[in-house]
C-alpha cells in the first residue's frame, strides 16, 4: 500500500528492544520520530502501547491485538485484515511504530521505512524483521552522533 510507513531505530543486527523497552535513546532520534509521526495515526501492538509512558499527543493510537481489551483514547483492531481495511479507507500516511511482530506483519504492505541505523550492537530480545535490500531504494537523510555513537536516518522506498 502506498500509505504505510514503518519507523524504527535498529542496531547493526536489527536490534530493536529488550525487556519491552527501546535500546537506543538519542535526543536526535526522538525528535526524528516525533517529527515524522505527529498528526498521523500510529500503529502498534499492545506491548508497545504498554511501554509508552503515556499516550503520545497529537497522534491517533491504533493497537493490533488479539486480546479483548478497551483502552480510553485507543482504537483497538483485532485482525490484520481489519487493520488493512482501516488503512485503505483512511487513505493517508499511517506510521507503524512496533513492536517486532507488528513490523513483521506489516512489512509486506509497507511502501516506506524510516530507519535510524545505529552503528552499534546491543543485547536484544526483539529484532526488526530482515528484509531484502534489493527491493528497496535507500537514501541517507542525515548522519548524527550522540554519546560517542554514530547513527543515520535513512528512508527506504519500495522499488
Amino acid at each position: 500500500m502506498k500509505n504505510i510507513t514503518m519507523i524504527a531505530a535498529v542496531g547493526k543486527n536489527l536490534e530493536l528492544g529488550k525487556d519491552n523497552d527501546l535500546i537506543w535513546h538519542f535526543k536526535g532520534d526522538m525528535k526524528f520520530f516525533r517529527d515524522h509521526t505527529l498528526q498521523k495515526p500510529i500503529i502498534m501492538g499492545r506491548n508497545t502501547l504498554e511501554s509508552l509512558p503515556k499516550l503520545l499527543p497529537e497522534r491517533k493510537h491504533i493497537v493490533l491485538t488479539k486480546k479483548n481489551i478497551e483502552i480510553p483514547g485507543v482504537f483497538i483492531v483485532h485482525s490484520l485484515d481489519d487493520l488493512l481495511n482501516y488503512i485503505r479507507q483512511y487513505g493517508k500516511e499511517v506510521m507503524v511504530i512496533g513492536g517486532a511482530s507488528i513490523y513483521q506483519q506489516m512489512l509486506p504492505y509497507a511502501d516506506k521505512m524510516l530507519l535510524t541505523e545505529v552503528n552499534a550492537e546491543s543485547k536484544a530480545d526483539v529484532y526488526f524483521p530482515e528484509f531484502y535490500p534489493e527491493e528497496w531504494k535507500k537514501e541517507v537523510l542525515e548522519e548524527k552522533e550522540e554519546n560517542n555513537i554514530t547513527y543515520k536516518h535513512l528512508v527506504y522506498t519500495r522499488k
